[in-house]
């Protein structure tokens, strides 16, 4: 790794001497909730261990309880970069347009950057669509997670005449897990009848797709996939961005999204972890891939 960061360094070195006035004592990343705080520090390790190599400064990791503990850092100026779903962005836009800048996305095995909410049940419950969820309870993840509650929350209720997102209507229950891994746990201990998450939709049901919280899920042995079953798919979701704060240096930034665009090629193990499974690596994003999550959260509030 050491001979591509050399690489790194000599490429970024090119620029204008204007870029490297700025210096930072330290650089802090947060990871949004969706799994426990321990597998979350232990998939950005090595994030952080390239990161902290680079920019030659201590990099830290922070994981807050929620992901609005993430927001509120962004916000607060006490976080420099996170990997916001595109819900949680929308919030941080709406809030300060200012506060933060989506830099790079996620890239699907297919080039493309969408995923999907995917709404699943244990496979003995005989639950196979949402017509078979009068009644029951379902889990969702964060208020603040897109593919958790955002996109479900919309268009779930256009399934059926019948269907609310208020508990005691079509539902029996309503309620919210905490997160992606705690909303999978959930559904397969039989502590609610079904839930929401996100995946690719690419690869095999059976693996967990080829990435999201499923295939980390499958992969830490949290669930056995072939005793889930899909019961409702979104329409494509654009991925969320990495972003970072708008007042870092300019240099800061150049490194971190030269690093993270290397990373599946500096250490296809690291990326895998930071990826939450297969995919190619990362693109350049901006601000207006997000323009219809943002008016879906205005719509929410």
């Amino acid at each position: 790794m050491t001979k591509i960061f050399a690489a790194i360094l000599a490429t970024t070195a090119l620029v204008s001497p204007a870029l490297a006035q700025d210096k930072i004592e330290e650089f802090r990343i947060g990871v949004l909730g969706g799994e426990n705080a321990q597998d979350r520090m232990a998939s950005n390790e090595c994030y952080r261990a390239a990161a902290e190599e680079l920019l030659g400064v201590p990099v830290k990791l922070f994981t807050p309880a929620d992901y609005d503990g993430v927001i509120q850092g962004l916000l607060g100026g006490t976080l420099d970069m996170a990997w916001l779903g595109a819900s949680a962005y929308a919030k941080t836009y709406l809030t300060d347009p200012d506060a933060v800048e989506p830099v790079m996305v996620k890239t699907n095995m297919d080039k493309s950057y969408g995923y999907y909410s995917v709404g699943f049940a244990r496979k003995d419950s005989g639950i196979t669509s949402l017509d078979d969820m009068q009644g029951k309870s379902f889990g969702f993840g964060d208020p603040n997670s897109t593919s958790g509650y955002l996109i479900p929350s919309i268009e779930i209720p256009t399934h059926s005449e019948e269907i609310t997102m208020d508990s005691g209507e079509y539902f029996g229950e309503v309620k919210f897990t905490g997160g992606h891994e705690q909303t999978i746990v959930a559904v397969a201990n039989g502590d609610i009848d079904a839930g929401v998450t996100w995946a690719d939709g690419m690869g095999a049901w059976e693996d967990g797709y080829n990435s999201g919280a499923l295939r980390k899920a499958a992969d830490a042995g949290l669930v056995d996939m072939n005793q889930i079953v899909q019961i409702w798919q979104s329409k494509p979701i654009p991925e969320g961005p990495i972003v970072l704060r708008k007042e870092l240096p300019e240099r800061v930034k150049l490194d971190i999204t030269t690093l993270t665009a290397s990373l599946p090629y500096m250490d296809a193990d690291c990326a895998y972890n930071f990826m939450a499974g297969e995919a190619l690596g990362f693109q350049p994003i901006n601000h207006d891939a997000y323009l219809s999550i943002i008016e879906a959260r205005k719509s929410k509030m």
